[in-house]
């Protein structure tokens, strides 16, 4: 649904515009786009779609797209966009100093904007916390029945998956699945919320989560009773931890380029990325945030892997995951 009034923003019809496809679904992410066009006078122009849905439309679109800046979370999707042509090459010496090397792409293709954490959550009355501290202690036969995860089809664990093959190769990574697998008896779940409240109520003892479900649930976005759910859970930062984005990238078939640039280069400012980041709960690109939930979740440290080389792995990745037997 293509949304005007509220979101495109600039009244004047002649006013230059930039038409974004985000496949983030956050009302938040609105303020900061009317604060873009406060500044600038560049209307936003929004349709909200699930990122397949979205890298679907492109495709059909083809060459009478008018998307001018594409949003996707998780750097293998995006990556693979970028891949399918859907997205073009841009310099710009104001987002290489915005966003580190790790976080966006060497081609200049996309460039990160928030940063997610997959982190482990814990039942202390189910599991010690002090006996986990890497995602290599998901495998411990100590956790028999103990772990839960989400299925084989999220697109979060596929990248989890293929971070620990650049990291710690495929036979150290198969041997890690074949052990984590054993260590599922529940059925896997089809969201992160279901398994944050999957592990409060001692269904199962472990769970692995993006940081900013529990921080957004124990904040009281959802609610009273998430809130309190999300508090019967303790975060493991994983040492060192595998770190996810949400990215943007300009169209190839952008008409209006240099407003799209400029519209991906304030979210990347300290402004907007405080923006953006701050409401959802998630990482900035620098820094750990203000917010004190995630404060409270402690510090973390990235595993450095390179972000872009994501998506070349992940269909080694999901084949790893199936021979192993997540479901």
């Amino acid at each position: 649904m293509l949304l005007s009034g509220g979101v495109s923003l600039m009244a004047a019809a002649e006013a230059a515009e930039v038409r974004v496809y985000s496949g983030r679904h956050y009302n938040t992410d609105r303020d900061v786009f009317k604060r873009f066009s406060d500044q600038t006078g560049i209307r936003v122009r929004l349709l909200e779609s699930t990122g397949l849905s979205l890298v679907e439309r492109l495709k059909r679109e083809g060459a009478r797209s008018k998307a001018d800046v594409i949003i996707l979370v998780d750097a293998a999707r995006i990556n693979q966009a970028a891949d399918a042509g859907l997205l073009q090459p841009v310099r710009s010496a104001t987002l290489d100093r915005a966003v580190p090397a790790t976080y966006r792409d060497p081609s200049g293709r996309w460039y990160g904007l928030t940063r997610r954490v997959r982190s482990i959550i814990v039942n202390p009355d189910k599991v010690s916390p002090g006996t986990i501290r890497t995602y290599q202690d998901l495998a411990s036969p100590k956790l028999k029945g103990q772990l839960c995860l989400r299925k084989r089809s999220s697109v979060y664990n596929q990248s989890l998956v293929a971070d620990q093959i650049l990291l710690r190769g495929q036979g150290a990574t198969r041997s890690w699945l074949n052990g984590i697998t054993r260590n599922v008896t529940q059925p896997y779940y089809g969201n992160d919320v279901a398994l944050v409240r999957a592990v409060a109520s001692g269904r199962c003892g472990v769970g692995v989560v993006n940081h900013y479900y529990v921080a957004r649930m124990r904040g009281g976005v959802q609610g009273k009773r998430d809130q309190t759910v999300a508090r019967k859970v303790e975060v493991i930062m994983p040492k060192p931890a595998h770190v996810n984005i949400s990215a943007a990238g300009v169209a190839k078939t952008a008409r209006n380029k240099t407003e799209a640039i400029r519209l991906i280069e304030f979210l990347a400012s300290p402004d907007g990325n405080k923006g953006l980041a701050g409401p959802t709960y998630e990482y900035p690109l620098r820094g750990s945030g203000s917010s004190a939930e995630l404060r409270r979740l402690g510090s973390f440290t990235p595993d450095n892997v390179p972000i872009a080389k994501l998506a070349r792995t992940q269909p080694t990745a999901l084949k790893m995951m199936a021979e192993a037997g997540w479901k």
